[in-house]
Parts: structure tokens; sequence; C-alpha cells
């Protein structure tokens, strides 16, 4: 009853009483029956959507707003439950405008102002007809608005004592209307009366569409043509108030039983009414007496039509009041969730009543009744509950395709189809009333959208398209499959190595260029990078440790506006968390293709001798699992978004890594920050080769790969050293210096230990000739891009893979000879795999 009441006295409203007979005139009653049972079936539909999401689990308060909130998230939650909120309260000055309307026709004395006359032409009824002053409706609207303020102000309590005498008069006056029916004759009790009558019901079956004037009165010089979608916007809004329940779910003791039993049995029994009424309004007048008659239901009324006057009254007055208390509850559910700031204001404690979002509501209410005019404020309020109409549909129709383990709702009888043809309804009852107010509502409701979501604290509610976009991951990660990405499908998914060789200032878990670099990677900002960070230690005794960096670690992500997401490994050492997450990281194709990581320049400035091996064995690691590797020397000079920078980026072009560095490079070109720079391509050639052809060999393969680029072929052999670049000869000198001391001691330690040579813990087999041609070579390709790229924006380089069997001091000493005196360096190591393609 706590669901039934209140909807049956906000269905049962003004429309019924003082406009229904007129529809049933205008359209006829073959029309008018389908008028009914089209709007009935919309809201039949959207309670069967209303009954399966309510039965769903525990309700709060706020009724459609937490239910469509809860189903398609935050933003769409608050901006349909203001646009429901806006439309409950314009439809509480609509009733009041239609009680006030029809107590100035009951007591024309009562006004303060002159009546509007209208000459009826063209009828067999002579007498003129008049309509109450504009200003009366406004004065006398205003003192009813304030005088039902007052009683919502006193609580439901005071609402729920004062119900019932509103809803018991309108019940009689319904059986008053229907035995006035059964008993009326020809002429009685008002001349165009017929009394139930076969002739009257046939000739009023078809329609007479014409115009009116504004009073609604037939007037071929009329400036409003009716139709049937206009007949729409007029008489939806007595199907309305099937959300009356509810908004009071907050009061409710069962919500999920109370919700769906009261509001389908006051929806099927207004229906039914409606249904009925059709047929004996159709047969008991002459259809002139139906088009001019606005009270038709008054006049047929038995004994007497003051009694109808009351029930009209108390009917609208009724509606008007439940409409003004669930209003300003919606409002308040809102703000307590504190999704929008501005809304703080309209925040109540529980059990608390919503006094400012009651005054507020009160503000707007008295606003429409200035507006003085039914048949404008009708439409508008249709529009707000279509919105929401809608919505609650399109949740149903979404959490009944999911079917996510979560919803298991009481109420059986619901399908996702009848909830789509539900949505659709209520969108084409807003286009065939009109589709200006239609526009208007969705660009209304649009504007809340885009403006939560800027400015909304968006919580997670488990809403169903977070579910839908898991549901869609799961099914595209099956259709990907796990076989080999075709390269034109190919997405760089970088694995973000976060932590540093070295330390970062506190709570700054990553390197803030990384960041930059990671974003560096994608083509307009799509794709996911996986930032990780590995924690030494025990799993069991840091779990928590690892989960408070995770938050870091994410909430860093989402400052530096990066797609991707954080995990934290806890590990007995760096190398073997590593290993593990190079291993298992990511799901079929999504796994992380490439690694990303910072050079360690600091490993020999401040002695952190266990660097080398760490560092060798993670780019082993990348070599086994087929992962590409790109290191970044020079990070700290690494441009963020607002640095332009100019000149080239240009790629060292040794072994075939797949167009891993071409790729890169073009990407490079998508930054607003090297958005200025063009790319070269340096060929290192043997001395012997042809250098021409090979240069020809390369322009064609770019201009295939459609990349723009200039080749450069350079010859090894040709190379000589030059004054200027004394520097990395002295760094050349110093590096054999020490690589013969660390063999040195090598050497001594076999001796005194009786073993092979041993290093890092794993036998090693080094012969100086090689490690001298190593350091030659390195030396060699260092000056080279001193000499070529001395003014590069960054450099690209061939990554050389660790020599079997050599410690991994003496690969940092080539690496530490390659990076000398390179600002910005990227080193890159591709896979097994191209990343490029030259066919369309």
């Amino acid at each position: 009853m706590g669901v039934f009441m209140p909807c049956l006295q906000n269905i049962l409203g003004i429309i019924y009483y003082i406009r229904f007979s007129w529809i049933v005139g205008m359209a006829g009653i073959g029309e008018s029956l389908l008028l009914v049972v089209f709007c009935g079936s919309c809201t039949f539909l959207t309670t069967i959507s209303l009954s399966a999401i309510a039965s769903n689990g525990a309700m709060k308060g706020g009724g459609p707003y937490y239910l469509i909130g809860r189903a398609l998230g935050p933003e769409v939650g608050v901006s349909i439950g203001l646009c429901f909120f806006l439309g409950n309260a314009i439809a509480g000055a609509m009733y009041v405008l239609g009680a006030v309307e029809t107590f100035l026709n009951a007591v024309p004395s009562a006004g303060i102002f002159r009546e509007t006359i209208t000459r009826v032409n063209g009828t067999d009824i002579a007498e003129p007809i008049t309509s109450p002053s504009l200003h009366d409706l406004q004065i006398y609207g205003i003192v009813v608005s304030i005088l039902l303020c007052f009683v919502v102000f006193g609580g439901v309590k005071m609402i729920n004592r004062v119900a019932p005498a509103f809803l018991v008069p309108v019940l009689f006056s319904l059986l008053c209307i229907f035995v006035g029916i059964f008993s009326a004759r020809h002429d009685r009790p008002a001349a165009g009366i017929t009394g139930l009558s076969l002739e009257s019901f046939k000739n009023n079956w078809g329609s007479a569409y014409q115009m009116t004037n504004n009073a609604g009165i037939p007037d071929p010089n009329g400036n409003i043509y009716w139709n049937f979608n206009a007949l729409v916007g007029l008489f939806f809004p007595a199907v309305t108030g099937i959300m009356a329940g509810s908004n009071r779910s907050a009061s409710l003791k069962d919500t999920q039983r109370a919700i769906p039993v009261g509001t389908l049995a006051a929806t099927l029994t207004t229906t039914s009414l409606y249904l009925v009424s059709v047929l004996l309004f159709g047969a008991v007048a002459t259809r002139d007496k139906l088009l001019t008659d606005r009270l038709l239901s008054a006049t047929v009324a038995w004994p007497f039509p003051a009694i109808v006057y009351v029930g009209i009254i108390l009917s609208t007055l009724g509606a008007a009041l439940q409409s003004l208390t669930g209003a300003p509850r919606l409002l308040a559910a809102i703000a307590n969730d504190e999704i929008l700031p501005v809304l703080n204001y309209f925040k109540v404690a529980d059990g608390h009543e919503p006094h400012v979002a009651t005054l507020f509501t009160a503000i707007i209410c008295i606003g429409c009744v200035v507006i003085g005019n039914l048949d404008l404020v009708s439409p508008t309020t249709t529009m707000f509950y279509l919105v929401c109409y809608a919505g609650v549909n399109l949740s149903c129709f979404l959490l009944d395709l999911l079917d996510a383990p979560s919803w298991r709702p009481r109420w059986k009888f619901h399908h996702w189809s009848l909830s789509l043809v539900g949505a659709l309804l209520c969108i084409v009852t807003m286009f065939l009333i009109s589709w200006a107010f239609t526009i208007v509502s969705l660009a209304l409701a649009s504007l809340i959208y885009y403006y939560v979501s800027i400015k909304g604290k968006a919580g997670d509610w488990g809403d169903g398209f977070k579910s839908a976009y898991f549901q869609l991951a799961l099914r595209s990660l099956r259709s990907l499959g796990a076989n080999q990405v075709h390269p034109k499908n190919w997405y760089p998914i970088p694995l973000v190595f976060c932590r540093p060789w070295g330390k970062l200032p506190e709570n700054v878990p990553c390197h803030p260029k990384l960041a930059d670099f990671a974003n560096c990677m994608k083509k307009k900002g799509r794709g996911m990078s996986i930032f990780v960070s590995i924690i030494d230690g025990d799993y069991h005794e840091r779990a928590e440790d690892a989960k408070d960096a995770c938050k870091e670690l994410s909430t860093y992500i989402d400052y530096k506006q990066c797609e991707g997401v954080a995990e934290i490994v806890v590990a007995p050492s760096m190398s073997e968390g590593f290993r593990g997450i190079v291993q298992t990281m990511g799901l079929g194709n999504l796994k992380p293709n490439i690694i990303v990581m910072r050079y360690p320049e600091i490993w020999r400035r401040e002695n952190l001798t266990d660097i080398p091996a760490t560092f060798v064995g993670i780019i082993n690691d990348c070599i086994v699992a087929n992962k590409a590797v790109v290191i970044v020397k020079g990070l700290d000079e690494w441009p963020n978004e607002y640095q332009r920078q100019y000149g080239t980026i240009d790629l060292y072009w040794i072994v075939r890594d797949g167009g891993l560095m071409l790729l890169l490079s073009q990407l490079l070109l998508t930054k607003d920050s090297f958005e200025g720079c063009k790319i070269q391509v340096f060929c290192i050639a043997e001395e012997d080769s042809d250098a021409e052809g090979l240069k020809a060999d390369v322009k064609k393969f770019l201009y295939d790969l459609r990349m723009q680029a200039e080749v450069i072929v350079i010859s090894m052999k040709s190379w000589e050293a030059e004054g200027e670049q004394q520097e990395s000869v002295e760094a050349f000198s110093a590096a054999r210096r020490r690589v013969a001391s660390y063999l040195e001691e090598m050497k001594e330690q076999a001796q005194r230990d009786r073993t092979p040579l041993m290093a890092d813990g794993k036998p090693v087999f080094v012969e100086e000739q090689q490690v001298e041609k190593f350091l030659y070579t390195t030396l060699k390709l260092n000056l080279m891009v001193q000499k070529y790229s001395r003014m590069a924006a960054v450099v690209l380089v061939s990554l050389p893979p660790p020599p079997l069997n050599h410690p991994a001091t003496f690969y940092m000493e080539y690496m530490d000879l390659l990076v000398e005196n390179i600002p910005r360096l990227l080193i890159v190591r591709g896979y097994h795999k191209d990343v490029v393609t030259l066919f369309t």
C-alpha cells in the first residue's frame, strides 16, 4: 500500500478529469483506445523493468535515480535523476494549475480578474464558453503551492496522514461519474448528453482533428491544430506517476516486494479505468459536447457536479503533494552521493527531512505556476518523465543482456527484449509529442552528463557499463587468440620498468620522464602501458606494502595522464622478480611486447657493483622471452609535451629488428614535442660494399613503408679519429685498462680457487682479442654518432646482445663506451616479428 496508494494518487490526476472527455471527442473512440494502449504499454513495460531492478537487492533513497545510477553509472544516473527531479517539480505546478482551473470553473465568482469569453462557432451549443483569467490562475496557483509546501515541510508522517483525505473523495467522485453516465438520459442532465447510445458510439468512433483556440475550443481561426501526436503529449501525464512509490524507497519496509506489486497494480488499475472510460464517454454525449465541455465528467456526475469538482481539486492537490514530496527526496539522494559538489547544499542526514531541497523544489514549482498555461507545462513534464522511463528500461535491458552472476531479481517476469521495446517506445513517444521538446530535454540531460563527467566525483558502483566493458574485453581477448599478430594490427604494449637505478624523491614511484616516454610510444594516445615495480623481500611479509605501492603508482599514472595499469611484484631479488614478470605478465596477445627501462648511468659513479649482472640478466631474459627492448639514456633530458624539439631523429640501422626502430621514429613524429623534426636513417656498410646500391634499396624500402626519411650510407672502414672526439678516445683507453684489470683479478681468483674463470657466479670464457674487437667496434660507432648526429633531437641505435660467456661488467664497459657523450639516446632491440609491413 505504501507504493500502490501514492502511484494511484499520482496517476489519477488532472488530465483524466478535465481533458479526457475532450481527447475522446478529438481523437474518436478508436484512436483514443489506441492512445491509451500506446501510452499504457510504455508505462507497463517500464513498470516491468522497474520491478526487475528493484527486486535485485536492497534499495536506498532516490528511487529511479538509485536504480539507474547503479545500473548505468553515476554520470547517467545523475543526469537522468536531475531531469526526473525537474519533471516532478514541474508536474507539481501542472497539478496545482489543474486544481485552480477547476476551482475557478466551478466557482466563477471567485475570480479576481475578468474571465476570458470564447464564442463558439459552428457548434450546436450557442452559449458562450468561459475560461479563467491567466492572472487568477497565477495568483491562486502561487497561494496553493505555498500551502502545499508547508504540508511537505511537515514531513512524511504528516503527508501519510493527509494523503488518504485526498484519495478517498477522489475514488468516491469516480464512482459518482460512472453512476452518472449509466443514469444519463437524452439532454439530461445537460444539453448534448445522449445517455449511453449506440448512435453516439458510432458517431464518435472516428477522429475529428481540427483547429482550436488556446482554451481547446474548436475554432476555425484558432492557432493550434491537434493530431494524434499532440494528443500523446497531452494525455501521457495521465499515465505517469509510476515512480511515486519508488521515490519513497527509503521509507518502505520491503522494497523488493512492495515496488513490483504496488506499481504494477496501480498501472493495470488505471489503464483499465481509462479503457472503460473511453467507451463510456464516447457513448454518452455528442462530439460537440465532448469538445466544448471541458468538465464533462462533472456535468454527468450523479447526483450533482460539485462532487466531481471536489474530487478533481483533491486529486490534483494529492498528486501535487506526492510530486512535491518525491522531488526533494530525489534531489537529496543525489546530493548525498556526493557526486556533484554543487549539490552539497541539499545533503541531508539519515532520518531528517530535506528542507533545503523542498524549498528549492517549491521555487521551481511556483516559477512554472506563473506560466499559467496547463497545455504548455504538460509536455515539458512528459519529456522529463519519458527520459527517466527510457533510462529505467535501458538499465534493465543492459543488466538482463549481460546477465552477471549478481543479477538475480526476485521478479521473474522480465526479458531484455521487453525492456528494449519499452525504451524504444519512450523515445518514439518523445519525438511524437514534440521533436523540439525532445531535443531540448536530451540536450539538457547530455549537458548534465558532460558536467558530471568533468566535475563529478564518480565512484565505482558496480554499474552495468563496467560489466559490459569486462565482458567485451573477455570476448575480444578470446577472439584475438594467442596467434602471432599481423604487422598491420601490431600495437606497442610497453612494460615500463619503474624501479630506477638509484633513488627517486619521496612519493614519486616512477621517474616522471619514463611516463612521458611511454606516452611517446602510442599513436594518438591509443594503446596500453604496464608500469611495473619490484619490491625486494618475502611476499607474505610485504604483501600490504605491495598493495600500498600499487595504489600510489596507479595514482601517479593517472596524474601523468598515461593510459596504463600499475603492477607491483614482491620477489627475493630484482632479477628473479623481472624473470617472473617477463614470463607471466599479460593474457594471450595482450602480453607486453616491449620492455622499457632507464639506462643505469650511475652504476660506476656510485660503485653499484650489483647493477651489471642485473642489467645483463634482464636483457638476456628479454631475448629468451622474445621481447623487444628499448633502453633510454639521458632520461632526465627527455622532453615533455610542452618542450618543442628541432633537428633530426637519427636512426643507426645496424641489424634487422623487424622495423621496430623505424616504427618508433614514426610514433615520435606524431607527438607535439617532435613534430618539427625530420628522420635520418644511417646504414652501416663495409668499405667495399656498393654504397649507392644499398642507399637505393633502403630508399625503396622506406617508400614502400610510407615513411619519409633521408638515407645516409656510411662505410665503417673509412672512419678516422678526429681531434674533437678526444673524450671518447680517452674513455676507450680507460675502458681497456679497466677490462684488463677485471680480467687479471679473475685470473688470480681462478688460480687461488683452482677453478675456471668465474664471474657473476658462473664460468666465463674470454678471448682478449675478442674483447678488444668489441671495444674498438663500439668506439667507432660512438664516434660516428657524435660526428653525424651532434644536432639530433634523439638518436636511435641497435642494442648489441650480451656476448656469450662474457662477464656482465665487460658488457657494461661496451655499453658505457657506446653511450659516451651522447645526451639523448634510445638503444633498441627488436624481436623475431615484423612490426611494419609493405602491403596494404
